[in-house]
């Protein structure tokens, strides 16, 4: 729920590509057990005695005691940007292991758990108003940043990638439990996050002063308790020139997770690039959209997603594919095509984290067996070797 520390100058004159950021959750488990354990504030204050580099990750809170938020800073190539991941990890683990966690990217516990607020007063506010939604709130995201020239090319961008969040989704699932039982979905935070009365996708906006008079219309209501409860899938940041896109879950293997924040970052591109050819935003509506994210939060990559042109059932490949194709020549165009396309196929072939965490699952009936790889596969200790991007 925070945006990024520092903000991005859209396109440097030494580099074409737009820059970039990410913000990553992470439970704080006992090593011990697997179970969440709320620690979050001490650990925090501990890790605020270091020397913290301006360009370097920083650590935040969140909403509830059991997890801890790394920013990452402003990157420019995917190279930096994955360097980003391990650093904001290995920063939430050293944190976490300090009051005696440690920090696993786990999207949901998979755990029976009851979520301990964090004691600000707008989230007391948020716990009173939203009771259980709030109360149940223990989910993990993966929100990646890209820079923007104007409002008016950020919004025309939101209207253009709208389709392909989706399967974004799809490749991130990495929730497959949900207290304590396998929920049946690969996503499982996905459906839990759509409890917020502003979560998902929305309809076209068409200008930023559409954008803005829609912010201000759900405000008005009441109902929220300020403009950080503006959930959508994607939207504007509200501090920074970045289109923040917010439907992915925190991807167990940071690989995968740097894979996607230079997918996110070629559609931005690519929409802005459509947008300025006077190519037209597709029509569909947000309840299209709606079943679209709700597929990819049961199938993941394992089974059929809708795919985002032609809206009809089809192989996860397939849509991953539509998409590759779509943005290939903006990853051409930094150098990102071909470790981009080499991740994909290994997610394709091997799995996200959902599927690692139900064979995990499979083979030991134990769910802190779960949790405990899951542990070593955030700190890339099982994860593959980082993507070779070009500097």
């Amino acid at each position: 729920m925070t945006t990024l520390i520092n903000s991005p100058d859209p396109r440097p004159d030494t580099n074409p590509a737009r820059t970039f950021g990410i913000e990553e959750e992470f439970l704080l488990v006992d090593p011990a057990t697997g179970h969440p354990i709320p620690v979050a504030e001490l650990a925090l204050s501990r890790a605020a005695k270091r020397s913290i580099s301006d360009m370097g990750p920083v650590l935040t809170r969140e909403v509830q005691q059991e997890q801890i938020e790394a920013v990452g800073p402003v990157c420019t190539t995917l190279q930096e940007l994955e360097a980003a991941v391990r650093d904001g990890r290995a920063m939430a683990d050293e944190a976490a292991r300090s009051v005696g966690a440690r920090a696993a990217a786990l999207a949901t516990s998979p755990f029976l758990t009851s979520p301990s607020m964090v004691p600000l007063p707008r989230f007391q506010l948020m716990a009173d108003r939203f009771g259980l939604t709030f109360r149940e709130q223990l989910t993990c995201g993966f929100h990646v940043h890209v820079g923007v020239v104007s409002g008016e090319e950020a919004v025309a961008v939101l209207d253009r990638i709208r389709v392909w969040l989706p399967v974004l989704l799809a490749l991130s699932a990495n929730s497959p439990f949900w207290q304590g039982r396998d929920s049946g979905y690969a996503s499982f935070r996905y459906q839990a996050w759509n409890r917020w009365p502003t979560a998902g996708p929305c309809e076209l906006f068409g200008s930023e002063r559409g954008y803005r008079r829609h912010v201000r219309s759900l405000l008005t209501t009441g109902v929220l308790v300020d403009e950080g409860m503006v959930y959508f899938d994607a939207r504007l940041s509200s501090t920074h020139p970045t289109v923040e896109v917010r439907i992915a879950d925190v991807c167990l293997d940071p690989s995968h997770a740097a894979a996607i924040a230079a997918m996110v970052r070629a559609l931005v591109e690519q929409a802005a690039r459509d947008w300025e050819a006077g190519i037209r935003a597709p029509r569909v509506s947000a309840a299209q959209l709606r079943l679209a994210g709700w597929q990819a939060s049961v199938a993941g990559t394992e089974g059929q997603l809708l795919h985002p042109v032609l809206h009809t059932p089809c192989p996860a490949a397939d849509a991953v594919e539509a998409l590759l194709s779509h943005i290939r020549p903006v990853l051409a165009a930094v150098g990102d095509e071909g470790p981009v396309s080499r991740e994909l196929t290994r997610i394709l072939s091997s799995g996200t984290g959902s599927r690692r965490q139900r064979d995990t699952m499979a083979g030991s009936r134990n769910l802190a067996a779960v949790v405990a790889d899951a542990v070593e596969v955030t700190h890339g200790m099982q994860a593959a070797e980082p993507l070779k991007g070009q500097p």
